[in-house]
């Protein structure tokens, strides 16, 4: 079992108001606070299947420039998501699955990109994207509960995509089970580990109530379980999966 980081941004900001402030408010937070901010999503490889954690940008999206008090610069670009896919080795039809914790496109934008995976997502992101019933579609059902989420559905053994609503109506997250520890990738429950650590939302959300009630959940369950947490966002992601450093709260 391998987990692998697609990269596309690095060396960007955002500040504090962005990462922290959706409960209490952007006045509450101080805008010369920064953390590191960067773009990556994830792949993993079980050997016999080739999985994808979302997609981001498709080519020739226009990255906004980087400007002096912009709450969030993603970074300078690496590559775009197909090419840093294939960067790693891989060709498009070997992917068999593609996980997507939300909408957002710096989360679904490719996924035309792999014609033979099956995709699996929330149905309310499903019905917000307008993407179709059936086929490579796959809508989740949330048929069981695993730890202290209530609904959950497994996809492999040791690999469950769980509901996690807040950020959209139908967030999202994934936990890998392998040799001891869990891999959590959560997509935008925070957008830098020092807001999980915090424990603060973003200003980013379509349901505040849900988002705190995920937030919640993803916390006690790194408290209680060996959890490398994979960020999208912020060069943690990466740095925390090359490390295999588990969170500590």
């Amino acid at each position: 079992m391998e987990i692998k980081a697609i990269r596309m941004f690095d060396g960007g900001f955002m500040n504090q108001p962005f990462a922290f402030g959706g409960e209490e408010g952007k006045d509450a937070f101080d805008e010369q606070i920064i953390y590191r901010s960067s773009l990556q999503n994830f792949l993993i490889d079980t050997g016999d299947e080739v999985i994808l954690v979302d997609t981001g940008f498709k080519a020739g999206f226009p990255a906004p420039a980087k400007k002096l008090g912009a709450p969030l610069y993603m970074g300078e670009p690496i590559a775009d998501y197909k090419s840093a896919f294939e960067a790693l080795g891989y060709k498009p039809e070997q992917v068999t699955r593609i996980l997507i914790t939300h909408k957002h496109p710096d989360h679904t934008d490719a996924i035309a990109l792999f014609p033979n995976a099956k995709v699996y997502i929330s149905p309310e992101d499903a019905d917000a994207m307008k993407l179709p019933e059936g086929g490579n579609i796959v809508r989740a059902t949330y048929n069981d509960s695993f730890k202290n989420f209530p609904r959950a559905e497994k996809v492999i053994d040791g690999l469950w995509f769980i509901e996690a609503k807040g950020h959209t109506k139908g967030n999202s997250i994934i936990i890998l089970e392998c040799d001891g520890l869990f891999y959590m990738f959560h997509g935008d429950v925070t957008y830098c580990d020092a807001a999980l650590k915090a424990n603060k939302l973003s200003i980013v959300f379509e349901d505040k109530a849900a988002a705190r009630v995920t937030l919640d959940r993803v916390r006690e369950f790194i408290q209680q379980n060996p959890t490398v947490y994979l960020s999208t966002h912020c060069p943690e992601g990466y740095e925390n999966l090359e490390m295999k450093r588990v969170m500590k709260l």
